[in-house]
């Protein structure tokens, strides 16, 4: 059977789940959970892509929320169609969403009376990614980890109808610190995007100047910079750990893979001598399991 352009159009997008440091809707959770979290996920992963400038060539995604093609590469245009698009999904009169990955978003925040706040949370990171270029502090780069990446956990609890104010604390200190991972691991493909999401004044202490993330290896001083970063994001990871312990069945084996995915790329990024720049450092599937493990062998202790 040949599959439709639209099709094609949101395959391209979900493809990108199997790269991702954790598991994004493994088999082990009831279809339901699967489908929501699957087009939870395409949501993320467009609007990141339409931030990041990684769409699919040929200009379909521009056309599907109204624009020429050619506006592809205007990422603040394509931010604020799409933003314009969600509103569709939340509305309970006049036109449907018109991409095909907010058409299969509208029934999930149907069923699971989701509200816009998260979405466009992530849309405004994207658009701030247009703006900012630097971090001059850790509280500034988690201020913008409140818009990327936070949100995300948010609606995982959402979706599984287990959010309270503290889980929601926890999953916080989680998804900042999968985001601090994922910079820690793309600082040579950032940086190539000019952007840098080391904290200015962590480069100062450890004497590392925006040179010294254009070299093709990472000298002493920018290995002790990704070292100090990579515990700040393990400190959060361990924060987070009584959130596994404070939830049962199938879905604290999710969220044990999510700790156990962020711990895996630190594994995978200490296992290289903190050197990033050649490439990032990649977690394995055996690392993930192992990491995994641990995490519910620790929450269980500490319920």
């Amino acid at each position: 059977m040949t599959s439709t352009p639209e099709a094609r159009t949101g395959d391209a997008t979900l493809g990108k789940a199997a790269d991702e440091n954790f598991p994004v809707a493994p088999f082990f959770l009831p279809r339901a959970w699967r489908d929501d979290l699957m087009a939870v996920y395409g949501y993320a992963r467009l609007v990141d892509d339409i931030g990041d400038g990684d769409l699919a060539p040929g200009g379909a995604d521009a056309r599907h929320l109204g624009l020429e093609p050619e506006q592809s590469d205007d990422r603040l245009a394509m931010l604020d169609a799409f933003e314009t698009d969600l509103h569709r999904v939340f509305a309970t009169t006049g036109q449907e969403p018109r991409h095909p990955l907010l058409r299969a978003l509208r029934p999930t925040v149907r069923r699971r009376a989701l509200t816009p706040e998260p979405f466009l949370g992530l849309i405004e990171a994207n658009r701030q990614d247009q703006k900012v270029r630097r971090y001059a502090t850790y509280g500034e780069l988690a201020a913008y980890c409140e818009l990327s990446a936070n949100p995300v956990g948010r609606l995982v609890l959402a979706l599984t109808g287990t959010a309270s104010p503290e889980r929601v604390r926890l999953s916080d200190a989680v998804c900042t610190a999968l985001q601090v991972v994922e910079h820690l691991q793309d600082v040579a493909e950032d940086l190539a995007r000019d952007r840098i999401y080391l904290p200015a004044e962590d480069m100062d202490r450890f004497r590392v100047a925006e040179a010294d993330l254009a070299r093709p290896s990472a000298g002493a001083s920018v290995r002790a910079l990704i070292a100090y970063e990579s515990e700040r994001a393990s400190e959060l990871l361990r924060d987070g750990i009584p959130l596994v312990g404070s939830v049962d069945g199938r879905l604290r084996l999710l969220l044990a893979g999510f700790v156990g995915g962020g711990r895996s790329a630190l594994t995978a990024i200490s296992a290289a001598g903190f050197d990033v720049l050649p490439g990032p450092p990649k977690p394995t599937k055996p690392s993930m399991l192992r990491e995994a493990a641990v995490v519910l062998r620790r929450a269980r202790r500490e319920r």
